[in-house]
């Protein structure tokens, strides 16, 4: 066994011969949580009985059924951080199909809400992630507070990445 080490934990190994290689080694842990976090909303939706969402689906059904007030497109896609608003739009006509959205009208705004089916998606959503997530979460001894600098880390790097791709478009 070699005492030399190994070096970051990274996807792309040229990219971590820059100046600063642990950025390299949180976007390799960006990549992976996302994705795992994608199949997780998925399998969960599934779980608490609505199969065949997307993970942006479940997201914008979770976005909009918020505080239980109507949201207007582009709140939801400002919340979620979303560029292309026609892929929240896409993912409320399906919610919608569902039944578990409606649209609506606030002046001469579109507006989206939850029905109660799409509340109760939510709620049985919640079951399963208490049960199945959080429940393992304590048990591994995730602490609350590492959750919260954890989070607000995470805030603080979209928004070095929304800068720097500003940037990239006059580069």
């Amino acid at each position: 066994m070699s005492d030399t080490p190994l070096g970051p934990v990274v996807s792309s190994a040229h990219l971590a011969e820059g100046s600063f290689p642990e950025v390299s080694e949180f976007e390799f842990g960006l990549i992976i949580a996302h994705n795992a976090f994608a199949r997780w909303t998925t399998r969960c939706m599934a779980a608490a009985g609505f199969a065949d969402m997307s993970s942006l689906e479940v997201c914008v059904l979770h976005t909009v059924r918020h505080r239980g007030k109507p949201k207007k497109l582009a709140d939801i896609c400002l919340v979620l951080n979303v560029e292309d608003t026609h892929t929240v739009n896409y993912a409320i006509k399906k919610l919608a199909k569902a039944g578990l959205v409606q649209e609506g009208k606030q002046g001469k705004e579109k507006t989206v809400e939850a029905t109660e089916k799409g509340a109760a998606a939510c709620e049985r959503y919640r079951e399963v992630r208490e049960a199945l997530l959080l429940r393992a979460m304590n048990e591994v001894g995730i602490e609350a507070e590492q959750m919260s600098r954890l989070s607000a880390l995470m805030r603080l790097m979209s928004g070095q990445y929304d800068q720097a791709a500003r940037a990239a478009t006059v580069y």
